[in-house]
């Protein structure tokens, strides 16, 4: 998808959001390539000169595509670690990162629930799921 042409256009988004807009579409797509170039593109567009997250939200979703792909590819620890990673962010908005998060345990449930990594996993996610439904 090529970046917008007239940002003035009220239905454009700045090529930021475009970025990550564009990366969630891919990755829903199963265009694996795509979804993770865009990924890395908005963690290091979210990352200040110091380290620091700037859109700690976006990149806990670009971490979910990396840890998608990876689960695709048939490579559990690193998907575990990319879910894990993006679950763990001070600032969150737990029902959307947990809606994300379920496209990764999908894959995760479908190809490796015995795997003791896969099931921890499904745990953890299975956890914050009640005590978010618990606190709304």
């Amino acid at each position: 998808m090529p970046y917008p042409e007239n940002l003035d256009h009220h239905f454009v988004v700045d090529p930021a959001k475009f970025d990550f807009y564009a990366m969630d579409c891919y990755r829903l797509l199963g265009e694996d390539r795509f979804a993770e170039n865009l990924a890395h593109e908005v963690i290091r567009a979210g990352t200040d000169f110091d380290g620091s997250e700037r859109s700690p939200m976006r990149m806990a979703e670009a971490r979910i595509t990396l840890g998608v792909v990876a689960a695709r590819q048939g490579d559990l620890d690193q998907a575990v670690n990319y879910g894990e990673w993006a679950l763990k962010g001070d600032r969150q908005s737990l029902p959307s990162l947990l809606m994300v998060s379920r496209e990764l345990a999908a894959i995760i449930n479908r190809d490796y629930a015995t795997e003791t990594a896969g099931q921890e996993y499904l745990d953890h996610l299975t956890a914050l799921t009640r005590a978010s439904a618990v606190t709304a």
